[in-house]
């Protein structure tokens, strides 16, 4: 026992959560056996019969004497009224919105995912509570994946919930561009967690995974939004150019089709530097898994300018020779169902009108959109 009373920290479990449809039941099994309780954040919360049964096992915690605290994302919860919160509230849980809209601070959002249980269970990925994640993903539903977690990576997670929770109203102060971000790098054994967000040194995120590609044999990567900044584009040439093997998954469909243009101008330099990209044909991709030799990053933050260098994003990176394997099982099953771009035929196909498109898509999101973050970031007080 530890000098408080508490029992030790246990070495942390993983299990993967490979469809919406798993992540989901995984999920409400959590939030119904806690005791304790619940931190629940995510970006998107949207209105519908799979957030009402959230709601409900939500309440069930509350009445079980759990304390139960919710935070969703100002933009990506743009849709779900404040009032749909009454009954939880009533029961005697908290909902709070992160940043709430106004046009001085859009930019900034929180695009993590995450659920902790009482502090010992908790999962984590891409899921958004919305029905359009429900399925597995080849048939119905988006094709996403999460990551169940147990021991105390889960107390962590937790730790740094109660900061965002705590602070989900802010207003960026003026100058903070030349202050330090609230980066974090938390370790463990055979696990680190890598936390994000905007300020002077943001992207803890892209600098461990830059470091990582620097010696990487074997990169696979399954990516919904990919628009990867100069440094990593390079690493990951630098993979294939050197004899690794480099296989992306991108989006075949898109939810966002300006972000699905904008990764497209970049195929024709990745095709001849030998990197392999795979689109994804089924459904919706919006998973986030990155493979580097004997490592793996699960997590919100997708491969692209927004999610390194301007939203606040929370990814694992696991050196746990189990459960690399299992992602690269995963990883195959995903791949079965893509369409591989080859380099020939992908040059014959662009016109110039789709090329025009991809241009713009580029500037808009590669360009125009971090430039804005950081003109908010400079002068918003």
């Amino acid at each position: 026992m530890n000098q408080d009373g508490t029992a030790p920290p246990a070495v942390p479990e993983f299990r993967w959560l490979r469809t919406g449809e798993e992540g989901f039941a995984a999920m409400q099994a959590a939030i119904l056996a806690a005791r304790e309780s619940v931190r629940l954040e995510t970006y998107t919360f949207a209105p519908g019969p799979l957030a009402e049964r959230f709601r409900e096992v939500l309440l069930a915690a509350c009445r079980s004497g759990a304390r139960v605290r919710v935070l969703v994302d100002g933009l990506g919860s743009r849709e779900l009224p404040d009032s749909f919160w009454g009954p939880l509230r009533e029961a005697g849980g908290e909902c709070r919105w992160f940043n709430p809209l106004s046009l001085e601070r859009f930019t900034y959002r929180d695009h993590r995912k995450v659920l902790v249980c009482d502090q010992r269970v908790a999962v984590v990925g891409g899921f958004n509570i919305a029905s359009e994640y429900d399925g597995d993903g080849v048939t119905r539903g988006w094709r996403d994946l999460g990551l169940h977690i147990t021991g105390s990576l889960a107390a962590e997670l937790a730790e740094n919930f109660d900061a965002m929770f705590a602070r989900a109203d802010f207003q960026h102060r003026r100058l903070q561009t030349f202050r330090p971000a609230r980066d974090h790098v938390r370790s463990g054994q055979d696990w680190r967690l890598l936390l994000s967000g905007p300020g002077r040194r943001h992207g803890e995120i892209k600098r461990t995974l830059a470091r990582d590609l620097a010696a990487a044999h074997t990169v696979q990567i399954v990516a919904a939004y990919f628009l990867p900044t100069w440094r990593l584009r390079r690493e990951l040439q630098r993979v294939a150019r050197r004899g690794g093997r480099v296989q992306l998954i991108l989006a075949g469909r898109s939810d966002v089709r300006l972000a699905q243009l904008a990764s497209r101008r970049l195929y024709h330099r990745f095709l001849r530097a030998g990197v392999e990209i795979h689109e994804y044909q089924p459904q919706v991709l919006h998973a986030k898994l990155f493979m580097v030799d004997g490592v793996v990053y699960v997590g919100s933050s997708n491969l692209d300018a927004r999610s390194l260098q301007i939203n606040y994003e929370l990814v694992v990176r696991l050196a746990d020779a189990t459960v690399t394997a299992e992602a690269r099982t995963l990883f195959g099953q995903i791949l079965e169902h893509c369409r591989r771009i080859d380099r020939a035929a992908w040059r014959r196909s662009r016109t110039v009108w789709s090329r025009l498109q991809e241009r713009w898509a580029y500037f808009l999101l590669a360009r125009l959109d971090p430039l804005i973050a950081r003109w908010q970031l400079k002068w918003l007080r």
